[in-house]
């Protein structure tokens, strides 16, 4: 098994080492070292639902969750000058607080960091708005707006959290910039992520259409295992530093 993995991540390296578009996706499973529950795995909070349980708890408060060896996996790609493009329908931010330049990150269901203007677009930390939850609330964009809740300093206008919640649409640019990218992709690197839920579940088959190579990282199933070039089932700060690792090794010897 350990002689089938090293395969797999020798054949994945290379591909990436070569790559002139690698574009990368990622899920809730990246961020479970983290101490942050996920949604579909073994003791998510989709898969507790659904057997009559109670949510997990979070192994740390959200002040206290740091990027994991994934996250910075990711990060040394960037570094590399590998990775153009990371897609995330996380909101739990480490990406960003990981060192990913913004502009190479499209945070599909919001950053619970973040804040923005629904008129200008601007988006704002909540210090620099000084948004207090126990006055205002969560600030979603289905709460309704509480008398001195804060507005956007450049315009105006109304701010609310950047959480996209079940109904809500995405944000537009970030998906657009998504499905660009994935289009342009020569690898497609998948990880944490069961690629269920739409319209982010659809990002890979763009990759595909074009004839990216499709390296696909999870624990749990998703409707892509029997498309992926290589499918690699081992938890993600196992796997991916070694994988990042091994395109370095490529990378000098060239």
């Amino acid at each position: 098994m350990e002689k089938e993995l090293e395969e797999k991540l020798d054949q994945a390296a290379e591909w990436i080492a070569k790559a002139k578009c690698l574009v990368a996706i990622t899920g809730a499973g990246i961020s479970t070292e983290s101490g942050i529950p996920d949604y579909r795995g073994p003791d998510g909070v989709w898969t507790r639902r659904d057997k009559g349980l109670p949510p997990p708890k979070m192994k740390v408060s959200w002040e206290e969750v740091q990027p994991n060896s994934g996250h910075m996996a990711l990060v040394d790609l960037v570094k590399m000058g590998k990775l153009h493009f990371l897609i995330s329908q996380n909101v739990d931010g480490l990406h960003m607080k990981s060192g990913i330049p913004i502009e190479k990150l499209a945070e599909l269901h919001g950053n619970h960091n973040l804040w923005w203007c629904l008129d200008c677009g601007r988006k704002y930390k909540r210090e620099e708005i000084g948004w207090d939850e126990k006055r205002f609330g969560r600030g979603y964009r289905t709460d309704d707006i509480l008398p001195g809740s804060p507005t956007c300093p450049a315009c105006g206008g109304i701010i609310r959290s950047s959480i996209v919640n079940f109904g809500d649409p995405l944000p537009q640019e970030d998906f657009a910039m998504s499905v660009k990218f994935a289009k342009q992709s020569d690898v497609f690197l998948s990880v944490g992520t069961s690629l269920q839920v739409t319209p982010a579940s659809n990002l890979p088959g763009y990759a595909l259409r074009v004839g990216a190579k499709f390296i696909l990282i999870n624990q749990g199933e998703t409707p892509y295992d029997n498309m992926a070039d290589v499918r690699i089932w081992d938890p993600i700060g196992q796997v991916l530093p070694q994988l990042v690792e091994k395109v370095k090794n490529i990378l000098c010897k060239q």
